[in-house]
């Protein structure tokens, strides 16, 4: 079940993200109060997921998951564009990620 709870953090982690973006500046309030609910709910995630899985494990994959959801959604939703040096760098993140996840016991 921390798995589970770790990984809604990390999306979670991506929503708070984007509508940071989109408040622009915390000046458009709905947004703000969507971005610091967000990160709250993110939070409770993340503590309840390390009542099970090691700190050390759990922190580097929460914040993988929300730079690379981040990443993601800047593309699809901002249309942020990435030199394929940046690309090569996203794949060895994700490749860490896993790597992190399938050598913790």
């Amino acid at each position: 079940m921390q798995w589970i709870y770790l990984l809604l953090a990390g999306l979670l982690e991506c929503c708070w993200s984007t509508t940071m973006k989109l408040s622009n500046g915390f000046s458009i309030l709905w947004w703000t109060v969507i971005t610091i609910i967000g990160m709250i709910l993110s939070f409770v995630f993340l503590s309840l997921a390390l009542k099970g899985i090691n700190l050390s494990i759990a922190y580097p994959i929460w914040t993988g998951i929300g730079a690379v959801g981040s990443i993601f959604i800047g593309i699809l939703l901002f249309h942020d564009s990435l030199s394929p040096t940046t690309w090569f760098f996203i794949a060895l993140l994700i490749i860490g990620i896993i790597g992190i996840k399938m050598t913790s016991h």
